[in-house]
């Protein structure tokens, strides 16, 4: 899927950026095969890293190089922004209490 690499070739999206599909994106989708085209279908909304690693059934770091990739070709936009560099701390209590569901 990746290649072998463990390091994306663009910019490393954190698991909570927020993924969209670019008109570009729109465009090259009847074009695209396999994950990419995956991702693509699945970014028609914003959607975290995460969630797309999961719906994938890929590891993080796989899902994490594959948005990059789009990135890269302008299939998708990475929205990373955050708040002001703070975790986010309802984010956290809502992970942690996924966690202890488990």
């Amino acid at each position: 899927m990746v290649g072998g690499r463990t390091i994306p070739a663009g910019q490393d999206p954190p698991l909570e950026s927020q993924v969209v599909r670019t008109p570009h994106g729109e465009r090259k989708l009847p074009s695209c095969q396999f994950e990419r085209r995956e991702i693509l279908l699945l970014c028609s909304e914003p959607v975290s890293v995460a969630e797309l690693a999961g719906r994938l059934r890929v590891p993080v770091g796989v899902a994490r190089i594959l948005v990059s990739d789009l990135a890269a070709d302008g299939l998708v936009n990475i929205d990373i922004t955050s708040g002001a560099g703070q975790p986010d701390v309802v984010l956290l209590e809502r992970v942690l209490h996924g966690l202890r569901a488990i």
